[in-house]
């Protein structure tokens, strides 16, 4: 699954719906001497996603794409990605599921994070359902992506204690602060094998 990165940097693409924490992770992380990829932009489909002013902060390209129509919005971003030359797509916190034509017709990778460890826990409310379930661990998990959800390759994991007084909300916190460190390293990793 290696990206050949030679010299150059690969051009990324960071899809957000949020607060953009992990964003700013990656962009951090892109700025090292040892990062494989260049952050060009950063989509949306929400425009008041707080993670947007990343984009100001730090000069990259942001564009919003309305998904109310997701055939025709999957066409116009495949078409913007290809023009400027994206190979990369992180998938950081964006609440919209990619079909199976976009992911296909993407020519490179695209990468997501996910806050439980997988197989357990796809889609959404993960810490809740661990803490009902009276799971010992949580963690997160990123992985490639496929046309099934949150069922692709893995590429890397971290494990998270869960405390008898966690609440979904402090269980999310802990599981956020290990995603921060787990996004680079799955980028590093992938494009070393």
């Amino acid at each position: 699954m290696a990206l050949s990165t030679g010299s150059k940097r690969v051009k990324t693409a960071v899809f957000i719906s949020g607060t953009g924490s992990n964003l700013k992770s990656l962009i951090k992380f892109s700025k090292l001497k040892k990062s494989p990829i260049s952050i060009e932009l950063i989509v949306s489909n929400n425009p008041k996603s707080k993670g947007l002013h990343f984009g100001k902060i730090f000069k990259i390209r942001k564009k919003i794409f309305n998904f109310k129509k997701q055939t025709i919005t999957e066409k116009e971003i495949l078409l913007y990605l290809k023009k400027r030359k994206i190979n990369l797509i992180c998938l950081a916190g964006f609440l919209k599921i990619l079909s199976k034509n976009f992911i296909q017709n993407f020519d490179g990778k695209i990468l997501n994070i996910h806050p439980s460890l997988l197989p357990k826990y796809k889609g959404l409310n993960t810490h809740k359902r661990a803490i009902i379930n009276k799971d010992e661990h949580s963690g997160c998990t990123v992985h490639f992506v496929n046309s099934k959800l949150d069922s692709g390759k893995i590429i890397n994991q971290k494990k998270v204690k869960i405390n008898k007084s966690d609440t979904p909300q402090s269980l999310a916190k802990k599981v956020l602060a290990q995603e921060h460190k787990l996004y680079p390293k799955a980028i590093l990793k992938i494009f070393s094998l």
